[in-house]
């Protein structure tokens, strides 16, 4: 993929520079070919500057006689070479640069002392030109061709809304493979959502992938339908202005709140946002739920969280924890009687009257606006795989968070003032909604501790690791109740490291 750009001035160098920084990932090289001043070094100071959050105070010294600088405190790793003192391919080996793009984006000045080839995923920038106004030629290898294919796709989309003027900026992801990004300033800012279609994973059972038993949302539609429910029914999902379902691409009402993990991390006061949390959660499992949501003329069905999900997601501990701490894979006979065993505790989570659960009702997809009334306060993002289920999983995914530490004490208030909110409901039973909170909380536990070995494992997300302890507790906590002892008996036999009071 080749193709020539002009670049009127340095500031419109620096925007390329910011644009391309929304795609960057380990394992992408830039390299940045052309005479002194032909903007390398403008275009390489920017692209870091990006990474760093926008921070045009952030320092980018040249590399010219360090030969490599690197940067831990942006978004992602990032590696500056500068080879124009080098004069040998040995020289050049000796710097480590495939090393480095293992788990960095690694940008290249003077790129011709590299042996062709070098990289897999490389983007060449080559600059003419000095002073202000000056051409780039653009040639893409690898991942990069298909980034820059989609950026095509996002910025066509855009000017057909109005917003290709608009600054992007790259906006705080998660575990998925969804991207955001922030559009305009103030009032007028606007979230990008890109989400194309899952693509189907390997079969893992009866011929089906993973997200398919697990009614993981395939495409943006779900987006689309089940926040237009939520908004509907005076809930704080954000409002979907602008949607191209093809392409997986919508505009989305930018929430000015605080999130929850943030607030708590930073020390706030957070008695009234998690009261209003729960009490979001009390007036939803007290409404009657359609099994499908439509919206702007886009419906979505949504799936039962029936026994085949949970046990699919209770088996991500086998599959990926298990290794961990044994070192290699568990026996085909583990899976079976840890799946025979959750099947009957898994009886204790049945509910006759189903409601929505949104499955990731926890710090990060949380926001606080207090500037808004009622259950509007409480602004919910990441709703794509809600289901119909128990309403006791969504406390267990708000109390137990997996990523903050919530007071035991804290947690034991906000459950009760739960049971409070909904002791006037016909037929509401405390204690059977109390068996179910606990065996939902202790799977989801389960699938966590799954998850999080996995994106260290399979995606080089080690960060994750951090949590195990906590959500290792979580699920010790859960197990304590007396329907769960045959689980709690297949941790002592097979995984003890898990009961463990100290375990990392």
């Amino acid at each position: 993929m080749s193709r020539s750009l002009d670049l009127a001035s340095a500031g419109a160098t620096a925007a390329l520079a910011r644009e391309l920084a929304l795609w960057a990932r380990p394992g992408l090289v830039i390299l940045l070919a052309g005479a002194v001043g032909a903007g390398k070094s403008t275009f390489a100071r920017a692209f870091i500057r990006a990474l760093a959050g926008g921070d045009d105070t952030f320092d980018v010294p040249s590399p010219t006689f360090s030969l490599i600088q690197t940067y831990d405190q942006t978004r992602l790793p990032v590696a500056h070479a500068d080879l124009y003192r080098l004069k040998t391919v040995g020289e050049v080996e000796e710097l480590g640069l495939a090393d480095l793009a293992r788990d960095h984006v690694v940008l290249v000045e003077w790129p011709d002392r590299l042996e062709a080839g070098t990289f897999e995923h490389s983007l060449t920038l080559a600059f003419t030109g000095r002073g202000g106004s000056r051409t780039v030629e653009m040639k893409a290898t690898g991942q990069w061709q298909q980034l820059l294919s989609r950026n095509d796709t996002i910025s066509a989309f855009l000017a057909r809304h109005g917003r290709a003027a608009d600054e992007r900026r790259f906006f705080e992801g998660d575990a998925s493979a969804r991207r955001y990004e922030v559009l305009g300033e103030g009032a007028s800012r606007l979230l990008l959502m890109d989400m194309p279609r899952r693509p189907d994973g390997p079969p893992v059972k009866d011929g089906k992938p993973y997200s398919a038993i697990a009614h993981l949302a395939e495409d943006i539609t779900a987006v689309i339908a089940i926040n237009g429910e939520l908004v509907r029914r005076g809930l704080g999902a954000p409002r979907i202005l602008a949607h191209d379902d093809g392409q997986g691409l919508a505009l989305i009402e930018y929430l000015d709140g605080a999130v929850y993990g943030r607030m708590r991390a930073a020390g706030a006061d957070m008695a009234a946002p998690m009261r209003a949390a729960v009490a979001v959660l009390a007036h939803i499992a007290d409404e009657a739920w359609p099994t499908t949501a439509a919206a702007d003329g886009v419906q979505h069905g949504l799936s039962a969280y029936d026994e085949e999900a949970l046990l699919i997601e209770a088996d991500l501990l086998i599959a990926w924890y298990w290794p961990r701490l044994k070192g290699g894979p568990a026996p085909a006979a583990v899976h079976d009687d840890f799946a025979g065993l959750w099947r009957a505790v898994l009886a204790h989570a049945g509910t006759p009257r189903p409601v929505w659960v949104l499955r990731d009702y926890h710090s990060p997809n949380l926001l606080w606006l207090p500037q808004r009334q009622g259950h509007k306060q409480v602004g919910l993002i990441d709703t794509q795989d809600a289901v119909l289920g128990h309403p006791a999983y969504d406390l267990a995914s708000l109390l137990q968070d997996a990523r903050i530490d919530i007071p035991e004490a804290e947690q034991q208030a906000l459950y009760e003032h739960y049971l409070a909110l909904r002791r006037t409901t016909p037929g509401f039973d405390a204690e059977a909604f109390g068996r179910a909170y606990a065996v939902l909380g202790a799977q989801r536990a389960t699938k966590i501790l799954g998850i999080f070995a996995r994106l260290s494992q399979r995606d080089g997300k080690h960060g994750y690791l951090r949590h195990l302890p906590r959500v290792a507790r979580y699920l010790r906590h859960n197990l304590s109740h007396p329907v769960l002892a045959p689980i709690r008996d297949f941790y002592a036999r097979h995984l003890p490291e898990v009961m463990e009071a100290g375990h990392e």
